[in-house]
């Protein structure tokens, strides 16, 4: 299911940084992060159906992405300024930093979970980005546009492809 999700997740990042950048209007984004969020929902809940541990796992870290973008979609609706939104996303970076160093620790070297685990510690860093802009108010939206557009690239679109199409994993 790791396919999927990072194809979508790959889109939103990529879609939300045009829409930081203001290529994309409010009440426009919310639909790909209704998708993407939904994706992560159906996933998280398939995994935790599935109920093997590594599977409860996936699902519960895919529910912080789905979280995020679900709240995205609300805010643009309910035109909320986000604050509430950038205190989960400290939530999530701190959150994830332990995810990161869990995953490289037990990489044996071996290139997907290191992959992992290093996506893990970039994405610890947008999610605290969000954080710095959404609930301290600080003007760094550019920053945090080119870092999502980067991140959405880098660590989902191009790996969500690479598995969706059997290259890798």
């Amino acid at each position: 299911m790791a396919g999927p999700v990072l194809l979508y997740v790959g889109a939103v990042l990529c879609l939300n940084a045009l829409w930081i950048l203001g290529y994309i209007q409010d009440r426009e984004i919310a639909i790909i992060d209704i998708f993407a969020g939904g994706v992560g929902v159906v996933a998280s809940v398939l995994s935790f159906v599935k109920g093997d541990p590594a599977s409860i796992e996936f699902g519960g870290y895919v529910l912080l992405f789905a979280f995020t973008y679900l709240w995205v979609a609300y805010n643009r609706f309910t035109k909320a300024d986000g604050r509430g939104l950038g205190w989960f996303c400290l939530f999530v970076a701190i959150t994830a930093i332990p995810v990161g160093l869990t995953v490289l620790s037990g990489s044996q070297g071996k290139l997907w979970p290191v992959w992992l685990g290093l996506n893990w510690l970039a994405w610890a860093v947008l999610w605290f980005l969000y954080w710095v802009l959404l609930a301290l108010g600080r003007p760094i939206a550019r920053l945090a546009a080119w870092v999502t557009l980067i991140e959405g690239i880098v660590t989902a679109w191009i790996p969500g492809y690479l598995l969706l199409s059997g290259r890798i994993g």
